[in-house]
């Protein structure tokens, strides 16, 4: 049993569950009707009684005595000897049986009238009265004769016959009516015996009738109605459609009936209700007619919850068998399609995609045409089933989850088979246009060679007919099949996903095919020109220049030739040079192993000064440099990465190498394909039109941000070459490609090819003054520049070690460079003046959009030469707390960045005044934006602030909101105390970081110190706490970096108290009460200051205030 048969018999269960919750509210509903019924009927009839009751045997008049007692009237019958014991009995049962059904445990009167009667029929019927009455019989009432001898006998035979019947019932005999007044009310006797209470015996016949045959009835429908609901609850539902069609036609006709025959019998109960009504307004002291009308309604009422309790329970079951129905019939529609949708399937496995041949690929197409069009009728029926599903859904279903299951199986049948036959087809159509490509290449070797062998000799022997075969052997391959250029090889990745043995197979016979004829059409090229020379009388010697000059050989392809020539080109730009530290600034090296001749373009020729003419010479070196590029690109790709690969080379090659191959080549792949694909055939395009290459740059621009990426997986690259250069792999890769270079000049490529277009965009616009593409031609400089210094800024970027938050969310880098700086740190009213003591720290600072971050440079990687420098981290500058002062007295190159309200302040020294307006334009911008967005949301704010300020105070915090631009000599300059003037105070230049920065800037700090403060240093000027136990005051905020470890704000007081194993101090925060471990190197930063051999610790008479070193 599958997942789809439990889910579906999860779901019957549930409905099935439901449907007899509906069934045990009609059995309690039927059982409460039958429990009234058993009250209200007695065992036995009117119809076994009828005609002793219409004889008027006795009667039951409704009169009660005054005890409640009910009154049975036996009158004067002339036939009541006659009767039978059992008949008597009968009828006594059955008049006592209708009170007691009402009243359980009632007490009996009765009024036995013989007044014209004698005495012997009174002592008879007292006899059968005892004898044969079933009830608790309070007292008999005798009417004694009223004739004289009757009365006298009568009297004489009671007195001696009295203790005989007095043992077995009270009996009382009366002389008259009146004596019967004496123990009943008159208006609970009829007429006859003087009372005013209205009885009819014959309607009283009608009516008792009536409520045993609506009883009966009722009780009848109520069997009826659980008979059919047991059936109902009974029945199995069956496999098949018809059946269940059947069950749902035979049901509905039942309920109809069953409907009708309730309403029928509700009818008859409204018209008993109605009839007993009428009685009970005509005489209200008829207290039987009104428990009659009371029992008729009941049983109505629960007639009434019964019926509504049938049609909950009918209405879930006929759902019931119509939702199975419904699902019977989904069930089978989706097994048909099912199976439409695996054979569909089978045949698209079945369907080959490997051919030999053009036809067998045109015969395989046509199939594959066929088939889909099959699948997508297939898969719109499916579509409709999946359509009905989604509706039998959302009409609540109960096997809604299956039905939903159901969808999902058909629509991933139908995606399964879409993207197999997708990919069959891309596959059959790439076969097919492949084996066209070598029929078309067959077609056109075939023409040559029989071009070759209709040329007729003894036309060559004049020089005109020697030019006029060569200029057909030109034009015959200029029609040349493009791809028979480009080698095997690289057809073969081409098509790497369609290529089967025998194909590749045909391409090695096409291709050495098309050697053959290109090998013939050589030679009969170089018979013709020496006939086409034999007539030709020099007269002077020139070296003519061919107008297309040989392509320079790739080193695919064996280059034999002299040194190669070297480029060196500086990555650096404006704002990004190197420090004065480091003597060896980054270089890029573009080394070139082709010949001079092939590198360029001789412009010995006659109009040399002509703009367009070395506008052309520039562009045709561009485009002939770029074959070159995508060549060499291939060779690498071809003659290393592909050979990882290589069975034959497995044993050459470590296992770990083969795993680390996108380390070692990056995203080379990606490089190849973009410029062999796109941009060399963009820039062929532009050979004639040299003003078109800038768009066709701009156009490119965001394509060449691969180049970043393969930039900086550069350093992972160089290092596993030093790690595997001298693998035997690599030394047979070389010598088989005939290499004088190893694979680390040509992974060095694509970095040397990003320098080479800025350079020859630069010659395209020294030739095009005012010319059209002009724009065009600066855009593309200005992008290529900005890529180089993308790709400068993000080398050193991935170099920075130490900082522990995620770098990404500070922003895109701005600017990055070497600078000397100068710390100094203010805390409340003191100052601390240290420049006398230290030189300048060496830092590299990192701009990004949110932040500035103050770094270290360190030699560690590599040994010698291949050192490369990381870049520790020693701070972190929010720009929302930096503020800038652009001028710094005694030197134009020096500038400041205050953090935090001029808590700290940093002087920089740039190298040189370029890089340092660079870096203020950059700041200023950041800062300018800060400000913007920072004065719309706090307008409002600052506009009440200012309007609450007096003149006088408000131009005081003006004064102080900025610090003054002239020239701030160190050692000697202080805070100015007086007011500035006008003048002074429209010179005044800064840009504060934030506004809450306005109300605590002072001014520039006192620096003290003589020039050789200012000389830059290699060492650093760090002195760290020597840690001990005892109370601290923290000089700067630590964060909470770990789960036993606590949060450290400036200011707060802790203690020490131990060092365990693990070089953690467990700390005391006295000032927040908190308590937990702390790396002892964070706990020396946030405790370290700035004099050496102090500390901050509590009580120390040397204690200052300390130097932040770590990230705010």
């Amino acid at each position: 049993m599958g997942p789809a048969s439990l889910q579906e018999d999860r779901e019957q269960e549930k409905e099935c569950k439901k449907e007899m919750e509906s069934y045990h509210f009609l059995l309690e509903a039927g059982s409460q009707l039958e429990s009234t019924l058993q009250q209200v009927t007695v065992p036995v009839s009117m119809k076994e009684v009828g005609g002793y009751i219409q004889k008027q045997v006795a009667y039951l008049s409704g009169g009660r005595a005054e005890d409640s007692s009910v009154i049975i009237t036996l009158p004067e019958c002339s036939a009541f000897s006659d009767i039978p014991e059992e008949a008597l009995a009968k009828v006594f049962t059955y008049l006592t049986l209708i009170p007691r059904a009402r009243q359980p445990g009632v007490k009996f009167i009765i009024i036995l009238d013989r007044r014209l009667d004698t005495w012997a029929s009174i002592k008879t019927a007292l006899a059968r009265i005892a004898a044969s009455f079933p009830g608790n019989l309070h007292l008999v009432l005798v009417l004694r004769p009223t004739s004289f001898f009757h009365r006298t006998v009568t009297d004489i035979g009671f007195r001696f016959s009295q203790e005989d019947f007095m043992l077995k019932m009270p009996v009382v005999m009366l002389s008259s009516v009146t004596d019967l007044l004496r123990y009943i009310d008159e208006n609970q006797l009829t007429s006859e015996f003087g009372g005013t209470l209205d009885y009819c015996h014959s309607d009283w016949i009608v009516l008792r009738t009536a409520i045993e045959s609506f009883a009966v009835t009722v009780k009848d429908i109520a069997q009826m109605l659980q008979g059919f609901g047991s059936e109902l609850a009974e029945t199995e539902l069956p496999d098949e459609g018809k059946a269940i069609e059947y069950l749902l036609e035979s049901h509905t006709d039942k309920y109809k009936k069953l409907k009708d025959a309730i309403r029928s019998v509700s009818k008859e109960g409204r018209h008993l209700l109605l009839s007993l009504e009428t009685s009970g307004k005509e005489d209200d002291s008829q207290w039987d007619v009104k428990m009659d009308w009371e029992t008729v309604q009941r049983l109505l009422a629960q007639l009434r919850d019964m019926e509504s309790a049938f049609d909950g329970f009918f209405e879930k079951h006929h759902l019931k068998l119509h939702q199975y129905l419904q699902l019977l019939r989904y069930e089978q529609s989706f097994q048909e399609m099912e199976m439409c949708l695996e054979h569909l399937i089978s045949q698209e496995r079945e369907l080959s995609v490997s051919v030999d041949s053009l036809v067998q690929a045109d015969q395989a197409l046509k199939r594959m045409d066929c088939l889909e069009s099959n699948a997508q009728d297939v898969m719109a029926r499916a579509q409709i089933i999946i359509l009905h599903g989604h509706q039998l859904s959302a009409s609540h279903h109960y096997a809604m989850a299956l039905i939903m299951q159901r969808c999902n199986e058909l629509r991933h049948y139908c995606d399964t088979l879409s993207a197999a036959l997708k990919t069959k087809h891309s596959s059959l159509l790439q076969t097919h246009q492949l084996l066209l490509f070598l029929g078309q290449a067959q077609t056109w070797c075939d023409d040559g060679a029989y071009m070759l062998a209709n040329q007729l000799v003894d036309k060559f022997q004049c020089k005109e007919g020697a030019q006029a075969a060569l200029k057909e052997i030109e034009r015959f391959l200029e029609g040349g099949p493009p791809l028979l250029s480009s080698g095997p090889d690289v057809l073969v990745i081409e098509y790497e996903a369609v290529i089967t043995p025998q194909l590749q197979a045909q391409i090695g016979e096409t291709f050495q095919k098309h050697a053959a004829v290109q090998q013939m059409i050589q030679n009969r090229q170089a018979s013709l020109r020496k006939l086409a020379d034999k007539h030709v009388r020099p007269i002077q010697l020139v070296a003519p220049r061919p107008e297309n000059p040989p392509r320079a050989k790739s080193p695919l392809f064996s280059p034999k030739h002299g040194d190669g020539l070297k480029f060196t080109f500086d990555i650096s730009l404006p704002g990004k040079r190197a420090s004065r530290k480091s003597p060896n600034p980054r270089k890029i090296e573009v080394m070139h192993d082709y010949q001079e001749s092939r590198s360029c373009v001789s412009y010995s020729l006659e109009g040399e000064d002509s703009p367009d003419l070395l506008k052309r010479h520039v562009m045709r070196e561009l485009i002939e440099t770029e074959r070159i590029y995508v060549e060499e690109l291939l060779s690498v790709l071809l003659g290393y990465r592909a050979e990882m690969d290589n069975t034959a080379l497995s044993g050459l090659l470590p296992p770990i190498l083969r795993s680390k191959r996108d380390i070692l080549f990056g995203n080379m792949p990606e490089i190849y394909n973009f410029h062999s694909r796109v941009f060399l055939q963009d820039l062929e395009g532009c050979l004639e039109a040299p003003e078109g290459v800038g768009a066709c740059f701009l156009q490119r621009k965001e394509s060449f941000q691969m180049y970043e990426s393969y930039c900086q997986n550069k350093p992972r690259s160089e290092a596993l070459w030093r790690q595997f250069s001298d693998c035997a792999f690599f030394q047979e890769c070389q010598k088989k490609l005939e290499h004088k270079l190893g694979l680390d000049s040509y992974l060095l490529k694509p970095v040397q090819r990003l320098t080479k277009y800025q350079l020859l965009l630069k010659e395209l616009l020294k030739y095009s003054p005012d010319c059209e593409g002009t724009s065009e031609l600066q855009g593309a400089l200005t992008a290529m520049l900005d890529l180089l210094k993308s790709v400068n800024d993000s080398m050193h970027q991935i170099a920075i070690t130490g900082y522990e938050g995620d770098i990404c969310e500070l922003g895109r880098v701005l600017m990055q460079g070497s600078f000397s700086v100068w710390i100094s740190h203010k805390k409340g009213p003191t100052r601390m003046k240290e420049l006398t003591r230290f030189k300048p720290m060496q830092r590299h600072l990192f701009l990004y959009e949110r932040a500035l971050l103050l770094c270290k440079r360190r030699e560690e990687h590599g040994d010698g030469c291949d050192k490369t420098p990381s870049y520790s981290f020693k701070n972190c500058l929010k720009m929302t707390a930096v503020g800038i002062t652009e001028n710094v007295k005694g030197d134009v190159k020096k500038f400041e960045i205050w953090y935090s309200g001029r808590e700290e302040v940093y002087v920089v020294q740039a190298p040189t005044v370029e890089v340092k307006m660079a870096w203020l334009n950059e700041l200023r911008r950041i800062l300018t934006n800060q400000q913007k967005l920072l004065r719309d949301e706090a307008y409002h704010g600052q506009m009440v602030g200012h309007m609450q300020l007096s003149p006088s105070l408000s131009e005081s915090k003006q004064q102080r909101a900025s610090v003054s631009s002239e020239d701030t000599e160190s050692g000697r300059s202080s805070p100015d105390p007086q007011p500035h003037s006008p003048k002074h105070q429209h010179n005044r230049r800064s840009w504060p970081g934030a506004p809450h920065s306005v109300d605590i800037c002072e001014g520039l700090e006192e620096w003290s110190g003589g020039q050789d403060a200012f000389h830059p240093s290699d060492t650093e000027e760090e002195v760290l706490v020597s840690l001990s136990p005892g109370r601290y005051r923290v000089l700067a905020d630590c964060l909470q970096n770990g789960p036993d470890s606590i949060t450290i704000k400036c200011g707060d007081v802790i203690q020490l108290q131990c060092e365990d194993n693990r070089e953690r101090w467990f700390v005391k925060n006295l000032s927040r009460r908190e308590e937990g471990f702390m790396a002892a190197a964070s706990l020396q930063q946030i405790l370290a200051d700035n004099s050496r051999g102090h500390n901050s610790r509590l009580g120390d008479p040397g204690t200052r205030k300390a130097r932040k070193l770590s990230s705010p």
